[in-house]
């Protein structure tokens, strides 16, 4: 079994890439178990003098659900150009203690939705780069970007679009096989 931790960008309960999310983990492949994990929102912003020894039980609580799982999944929607503030939040607190962190080496892929006509893919590439720097080992090559999101979802909900359907499948299938790869030394 593949665990995968989703990240979702968006803090909205009605968000599309929230609904994304949740397609994700209904039609994920046999064998991909998904976990969103929404404490993202209790993470203070990343600050050194906080993060010592004592780092803060949310802090823990994320670092500890990265280092369990095996590959995460970023579901992200792009705000002015790029990533939300509380997604990179996440990432800069997963990319610490420097050297040792969770990301460290953990297969990670960007996918997302947004109104736009590029379907966020500032934003994914903002991430993507983010996320490398935090020493994830990023699949440059999922690239799951749904353009006009407000109308292609106004009244449906994406995991009844058969091609998103089959486009975050792909996503998850090359993180799982990423996964069982050994990292990189």
């Amino acid at each position: 079994m593949t665990k995968v931790l989703v990240l979702v960008g968006s803090l909205r309960a009605g968000s599309i890439n929230r609904k994304l999310a949740e397609a994700a983990d209904q039609h994920a492949p046999d064998g991909i178990e998904l976990t969103t994990f929404d404490g993202i929102v209790d993470l203070p912003f990343y600050n050194e003098d906080i993060d010592d020894d004592t780092p803060p039980a949310a802090a823990v609580a994320f670092r500890d659900a990265v280092a369990a799982s095996d590959a995460v999944l970023l579901v992200t929607p792009e705000y002015n150009g790029t990533i939300p503030a509380v997604l990179k939040n996440a990432l800069d607190w997963g990319s610490r203690p420097f050297g040792a962190s969770p990301l460290s080496g953990k297969p990670l892929a960007v996918i997302g939705s947004a109104f736009g006509q590029y379907g966020g893919v500032w934003a994914h590439d903002d991430a993507r780069k983010v996320a490398g720097i935090a020493g994830a080992r990023v699949l440059e090559d999922v690239a799951v970007a749904i353009p006009q999101s407000v109308v292609r979802f106004a009244e449906t909900h994406p995991r009844e679009d058969a091609e998103v359907v089959e486009q975050v499948q792909g996503a998850l299938r090359a993180l799982a096989d990423a996964a069982a790869e050994p990292a990189a030394a």
